[in-house]
């Protein structure tokens, strides 16, 4: 419809442009056809936009479905599914040289930060507040709160299902 509105007459086009405007009762021979022609391009897209708004929301939808589906029936699956893919790095490692230097270029250096009073302020205030007890965490403690956690839930950053470290004998 934009090549006809900028005056390409192929048969073609003229045939789009006359199916686009079927059921409504506009001739292309009309003076204020390239109006309508405006308005009908409009009315498209906002008809292209609201299927595609609503195939996106089908696939949510049905996306959604499937997971609560899969959560009831086998939580390692959903959560294998959820994880992001592992990225393996292709390519030289690092020299074991360059990368001490440049650590040593980071931490080595001695910086001087400007002290302002603000700090003798904090540190007064900080005077005033009593230190905690020491949390002393036992390995009874730790097997109990392994042993409720339930078995195929997201694992840490160690990678580790909890149904793993269930194995472990304390």
């Amino acid at each position: 419809m934009i090549c006809f509105r900028s005056g390409n007459n192929r048969p073609r086009i003229v045939r789009t442009v006359r199916m686009a405007f079927a059921g409504i009762n506009v001739s292309l021979s009309q003076p204020d056809i390239t109006q309508k022609l405006k308005e009908r391009i409009d009315d498209m897209k906002q008809r292209i936009a609201a299927w595609g708004k609503r195939i996106w929301r089908y696939t949510e939808r049905s996306t959604r479905f499937n997971q609560n589906r899969l959560f009831q029936s086998d939580q390692k699956r959903l959560y294998a599914s959820l994880e992001r893919p592992i990225v393996s790095v292709t390519g030289p490692a690092p020299n074991q040289a360059d990368t001490v230097a440049f650590w040593r270029g980071l931490w080595s250096v001695p910086v001087n930060h400007s002290e302002g009073p603000w700090t003798e302020v904090v540190a007064s205030q900080r005077s005033v507040i009593t230190p905690m007890d020491p949390v002393i965490i036992t390995p009874d403690d730790v097997a109990e709160v392994v042993r409720r956690a339930p078995n195929w839930k997201s694992p840490g950053l160690d990678g580790l299902h909890h149904y793993w470290l269930k194995g472990f004998m304390v």
